[in-house]
């Protein structure tokens, strides 16, 4: 690998990472009232209660309020914090990582990379990125893919819910459910038709949220279990090979570890995305499957 595409992918990363400006005011709907995401209290077989699981979203409007009476208590009942990555604030370290595996000389030019049907959108969002379209030769299609995700999106990952409760616990008391490595790696790994499958549904996702940037943010604020269900078998997660690798999969590898969890304190918070605890293949489900009761809290 050369030291330039190494430096454009970093410093593309480090753009798209802080999408939204820190002076920006929260949509008001995202702000004065009170949140209400998924929560969900988890029953062992002899009763006791073992914990909490609590659907996240990575990226949320600068100032938007969502923490409350409820939240503290959380924190303070809770003798463990799962995330599913624990690392999230070594920017540079992810950074680091990101590079390694997304760069890779002489990668075709990004628009033979989608359907012809899909170049004049995919064109438009490459401008929106502000990095030009041929500097994406040395970038893996997965990779652009990700980059271009954060383009217009209505949240900042630095006001994302899982770094806000990572910073309130000790660090000792914070695991990750898999590292930064293996969560890139995921992508990494896909074959090329699929990444390929990963950077049209990006593009179609980018397009058809134009009307609606906050949708998600808005279902996630809410607690609409609905919205979120529709989420993972939509857009991107309509690809079978997609849904099972970025969703089912990784649910089912995280399955052991949270066990071990409540076996291990008295109670633990499990805070991932919301779309990971819902629907038959969600972590809800499953620890139902394995003889837990998971009551939703409103």
């Amino acid at each position: 690998m050369t030291p330039r595409p190494r430096r454009l992918v970093a410093a593309a990363l480090a753009l798209l990472l802080a999408a939204c400006g820190p002076d920006e005011a929260p949509p008001a709907e995202f702000s004065g009232e009170r949140a209400s995401p998924l929560l969900y209290e988890v029953t062992g077989p002899g009763g006791d209660v073992e914990g909490w699981l609590l659907g996240t979203i990575h990226a949320l409007p600068p100032g938007t309020d969502w923490q409350g009476e409820w939240s503290e208590r959380l924190v303070s009942g809770s003798d463990e914090l799962l995330v599913e990555v624990a690392e999230l604030d070594d920017r540079s370290a992810i950074s680091a990582i990101f590079t390694e595996l997304a760069t890779t000389p002489g990668m075709p030019p990004l628009e033979q990379r989608v359907a012809p049907s899909l170049r004049a959108d995919l064109a438009e969002l490459v401008e929106r990125s502000g990095i030009a379209s041929e500097r994406f030769a040395d970038t893996e299609t997965w990779a652009a893919a990700v980059m271009l995700s954060r383009v217009d999106a209505a949240g900042d990952p630095r006001n994302g819910v899982d770094r806000a409760l990572i910073r309130v616990f000790a660090p000792a008391r914070v695991r990750g459910l898999e590292t930064a490595r293996a969560q890139l790696g995921i992508f990494d790994t896909l074959p090329e038709a699929d990444q390929r499958d990963l950077l049209e549904g990006t593009v179609r996702e980018w397009h058809a949220a134009r009307k609606d940037r906050a949708q998600f943010a808005r279902a996630w604020f809410t607690g609409d279990i609905a919205a979120i269900e529709r989420a993972t078998v939509t857009g991107i997660m309509a690809d079978p090979e997609l849904r099972e690798a970025l969703l089912v999969a990784r649910n089912r590898r995280w399955l052991p570890g949270i066990a071990a969890s409540f076996a291990r304190t008295e109670r633990t918070l499990v805070a991932v995305g919301a779309a990971h605890l819902v629907g038959r293949d969600g972590i809800a489900a499953m620890l139902e499957q394995a003889g837990y009761c998971v009551t939703r809290i409103e």
